[in-house]
């Protein structure tokens, strides 16, 4: 069947009750975490595009300030996997937020000095921390049980709900904020942003111990030496040598970044057309959804006849925009764990393909009624919900695919091309738009969403190489 999951070790350190009251305390942490994390990203998605014409002057650039932030997750993906190959998820994960506390900074610091181009950094910067948030779906599953791995995973994508929907609405909080410290409306959110992302790395930093991907490690290692007794302590979290072949075995350490680590993520993904496919449908569905969401501010301050530096002058449209992308978000996470659930019952292959539908509807819907309010609303809707879907069954799918010594590597891999295209989306979006308004923008992503689907059905037809059993 496509989508089958790669064989396990014969015996699963998921399995063993360490294993099971780590994965406990990993899902609850990592949960909490994106929670306050999730914040982080809602200002510079909601507030990007408009800031970035308002300080450059040209609405072309419109969406450079979501291609910076897609473009740093990108950069930062495959070194963040690197660290967590040497020093676990905790430190990978604590590091990136870091990155991202500074990015909020500069934002600030942006709005302040009316800075195009510190714009452009601090929104780099926030990337890491979107990263972060991708990453953190996988690090859930380094102690998931295979039957359980698509609803382990939904959990921690369906926590960011709180914080991704509270974002885009806190420019009004945020203004408000903004005029007890004196200083520019649009640094406020940023503020509250900052407050957030900081709170997510308290969490992770000193909550996420053990350490999944380093517990899991040290009890395959000791699986392989003999039978682990129940309930005995293990030792640390550090992992030991392991012997070659073993299907556990730890991640080479010269894999973490740079050009090794491009290569070898792809020479591993490339090797299992199951995995390819995970890749394909997570990429493309991210480059639509980033390419339409990231116009839709633009487009909907265009229907309502307000001008960039206009927008503070007009509260009614920041709100109308703020609530759109709330629904928008809302889409994308809260039925997150709907989605985990479906991936587990009719395989994540089908839910995934299932998403790549769902986001053609919302290019449809856009497209075709593009001066309807509500079904621009509607058609963003579906666009996180077809996101939703692609997502999560796409990463589990990736993950199913492989055997554990294969995954880190693959899964920065992934999470840097996921990225990539997203860059590259919202990079087109602008001119897209420009020259062909919202409609066309629609269109073209449509196209893009039809070949991908085609490409992934075919790769999951192919045979699946016994190198990756």
């Amino acid at each position: 069947m496509p989508g089958a999951a790669a064989s396990e070790p014969l015996a699963d350190p998921a399995l063993l009750p360490r294993a099971r009251a780590a994965q406990r305390g990993a899902v609850r942490v990592l949960g909490t975490a994106q929670v306050f994390s999730g914040l982080g990203n809602g200002a510079t998605l909601s507030l990007g595009s408009i800031l970035a014409v308002d300080l450059s002057g040209a609405e072309s650039s419109a969406g450079f300030a979501n291609t910076a932030l897609t473009l740093g997750s990108a950069v930062v993906s495959i070194p963040l996997a690197g660290v967590a190959a040497r020093r676990g998820r905790r430190v990978a994960l604590g590091l990136g937020l870091a990155a991202g506390l500074v990015g909020q900074a500069l934002m600030v610091a942006a709005v302040l000095g009316r800075s195009f181009p510190l714009l452009l950094l601090g929104a780099f910067l926030v990337g890491f921390a979107a990263a972060v948030n991708l990453q953190a779906r996988f690090a859930v599953t380094d102690l998931s049980e295979p039957r359980r791995r698509g609803r382990d995973l939904s959990v921690v994508v369906w926590a960011v709900t709180v914080g991704a929907v509270l974002g885009p609405n806190m420019v009004g909080p945020g203004a408000v904020l903004a005029g007890w410290l004196g200083i520019h409306a649009h640094a406020g959110p940023f503020l509250i942003s900052a407050a957030g992302m900081a709170a997510g790395a308290a969490i992770i930093l000193t909550g996420l111990r053990p350490d999944p991907l380093l517990l899991r490690r040290e009890l395959e290692i000791a699986l392989l030496k003999g039978p682990l007794r129940r309930g005995a302590p293990a030792r640390g979290n550090r992992p030991g040598p392991t012997p070659a072949g073993h299907p556990g075995g730890a991640v080479p350490r010269r894999g973490g970044s740079g050009a090794a680590g491009w290569s070898a993520g792809w020479r591993i993904v490339r090797a299992q057309p199951t995995a390819l496919a995970a890749v394909v449908a997570v990429a493309s569905a991210h480059a639509a959804m980033v390419g339409l969401m990231s116009m839709t501010p633009l487009h909907l301050q265009h229907e309502a006849g307000v001008a960039s530096h206009e927008l503070g002058m007009h509260p009614d449209t920041v709100v109308l925009i703020g609530f759109t992308l709330s629904l928008h978000v809302a889409g994308m996470y809260a039925l997150s764990r709907v989605m985990g659930i479906l991936s587990d019952r009719f395989g994540p292959a089908r839910v995934a393909g299932a998403g790549l539908a769902m986001l053609l509807a919302a290019a449809g819907l856009t497209g075709l009624f593009p001066h309807v309010h509500a079904a621009v609303v509607l058609g963003l809707v579906v666009l996180g919900l077809g996101w939703s879907a692609a997502t999560v069954a796409g990463s589990t799918l990736l993950v199913a695919a492989l055997r554990p010594a294969d995954r880190v590597p693959a899964q920065g891999f992934s999470d840097a091309v996921m990225s990539l295209a997203a860059a590259a989306g919202s990079l087109a979006a602008g001119p897209l738009m420009g020259g062909l308004g919202f409609a066309g923008l629609s269109a073209v992503l449509a196209v893009l969403v039809v070949l991908s689907g085609l490409g992934m059905a075919g790769l999951l037809r192919r045979p699946v190489s016994r190198a990756g059993a």
